[in-house]
């Protein structure tokens, strides 16, 4: 899961690039950034770390140009190497710089023909660093000296036939555009919007409209799954759909864990839905417990404060904080490495002792994975004072690993595989657990959204909706991203630039 965010300008991009990158930090803590193009040739500046680390005064001074665009990095292997920091670069055809959010399912398969038929050179473990090289295979195929939005749409239609997976895709052509695209199933989000300024209209692509409205831009609409939108570095704006049957199944976890609430993905309120997940989460306590003796509600912040809220609303009763978090602390989720994950929980997280103290409390989380931050906060709860411990998750058990760029990679680390509920709560440490029930959630999501028949809730359910997932790719997958083969020392590659052309250090 990372964060994507490409513009074409009437003026210098960088900042505007920055303030948007900032705005998704949410979305991947790992590495960050940004590629500028000005005369036929880009500035690049990209290397581990949060947004505000990685670029400096003197980077944003040579990151000149009217176009770009940006990454933050969120790894869902686990590793932490500058290595696989995006944006990515080839030179043929044209100069080519791409940024992507998600996991191609065949990488593997891919690889062996663009090595093989493309004969072309892959330099790391990246997936995006392939999907960027079929593209511009399939651009060079097209045969054209200077590129129309004809042929650049076709070579998107051919990315499609080869690659499988959740792709949204931004990437920026020298001297020519900014190029964005969706897979066929619209897995990952993205969307686009402009503004007018006294030099023109200009346009902006990102992974969730809160980055266009932090800069000021009119929220045009999401790109639909397989469609292509193509912005001349002129400011002319061109869309296509590519794909030859797209379907709309985008990510039901976006909306449980990782969008901002203030973001706007497919039509979704992301605010909206995750009140309705409290009101459902709040039924179902009812109907399993109407004589509760619930005196609390307590959200374990950030992501579920919005549906705690709601909760403790339809229940009755009182609503309170009683974590206080460390913002100086990432999103554990998305830490790499279960050790790193579980030394950053009481960093992270204080109680405070009078909401606990003697009381019965109802903790709320967005969702339960590993189980391992659960049971260090319910320990935290009951250190504080509290009588009982009840654990409420705004999401159905988590119980099949995740293909498509969400860090759930090896089914024996989740701490719902085959376990029953009462079972998971004994290892948590809770008195009582609820879970969302599955169809209380797609309701509650799709309610802003009627249109959208099927999400993809591979983690809750084990249906792949791209169909080409089967037992023995889950066990490639789990050997090779469990947390044992995850190496964290790969500090040789520290601070290096992958790009050897106009790097901006």
């Amino acid at each position: 899961m990372c964060g994507i965010v490409g513009m074409v300008g009437k003026s210098n991009v960088n900042q505007v690039l920055f303030d948007a990158l900032t705005v998704l930090q949410h979305r991947g803590q790992d590495a960050a950034g940004i590629v500028t193009c000005q005369d036929d040739r880009f500035y690049l500046r990209k290397d581990n770390g949060l947004v505000r680390d990685v670029f400096r005064t003197r980077h944003m001074r040579r990151l000149q140009g009217n176009v770009g665009i940006g990454h933050v990095r969120y790894p869902t292997a686990g590793s932490s190497s500058s290595a696989e920091a995006q944006p990515f670069y080839v030179n043929s055809p044209y100069g080519i710089t791409l940024a992507h959010n998600g996991n191609l399912t065949n990488t593997i398969e891919l690889s062996d023909g663009v090595l093989k038929s493309d004969l072309r050179h892959i330099n790391t473990n990246s997936d995006s660093e392939v999907l960027l090289n079929v593209l511009a295979h399939e651009l060079q195929k097209q045969g054209k000296l200077i590129p129309t939005e004809i042929e650049i749409f076709e070579a998107v239609k051919q990315v499609h036939k080869r690659v499988k997976g959740a792709y949204a895709v931004i990437a920026m052509i020298t001297g020519y555009g900014v190029l964005a695209f969706r897979d066929p199933f619209g897995i990952r989000p993205a969307c686009f919007g402009k503004r007018e300024t006294e030099k023109g209209t200009e346009y902006m692509v990102a992974s969730e409209s809160v980055a266009l409205d932090a800069a000021g831009f009119e929220i045009v609409r999401d790109i639909e799954p397989g469609e292509a939108v193509y912005i001349q570095n002129s400011g002319e704006l061109h869309t296509q759909q590519c794909a030859e049957s797209p379907r709309l199944n985008p990510c039901i976890f976006e909306h449980v864990y990782f969008a901002r609430p203030d973001s706007m993905i497919d039509d979704i309120s992301v605010y909206k839905a995750r009140l309705r997940m409290g009101t459902t989460l709040a039924k179902k306590v009812l109907a399993l417990r109407p004589d509760h003796d619930i005196d609390v509600v307590i959200p374990i912040p950030d992501t579920s404060r919005t549906s705690a809220m709601e909760m403790a609303n339809e229940l009755g009763v009182k609503y309170r904080e009683g974590f206080i978090k460390n913002r100086y602390i990432g999103r554990t989720f998305i830490m790499p490495g279960q050790s790193q994950r579980k030394k950053s929980v009481r960093q992270k997280l204080n109680p405070i002792g009078p909401e606990f103290q003697g009381k019965n409390v109802m903790l709320v989380d967005d969702s339960i994975v590993r189980g391992t931050t659960c049971n260090e906060i319910i320990q935290m709860a009951r250190d504080a004072g509290a009588k009982r411990v009840y654990f409420a998750s705004a999401a159905p058990a988590v119980r099949y690993p995740n293909v498509y760029g969400i860090d759930m990679p090896a089914a024996n680390e989740l701490i719902a595989h085959e376990r029953t509920e009462d079972e998971i709560a004994q290892l948590i440490g809770a008195d009582w657990l609820v879970y969302q029930d599955l169809e209380d959630l797609v309701d509650a999501v799709k309610e802003c959204n009627p249109g959208i028949e099927q999400f993809d809730c591979s983690v809750f359910d084990g249906h792949y909706v791209t169909g080409d997932i089967d037992a023995d790719y889950l066990d490639r997958l789990e050997r090779s991203r469990n947390d044992a083969s995850k190496t964290e020392d790969e500090s040789i590659l520290e601070g290096e630039e992958q790009l050897s052309l106009h790097n901006a250090d």
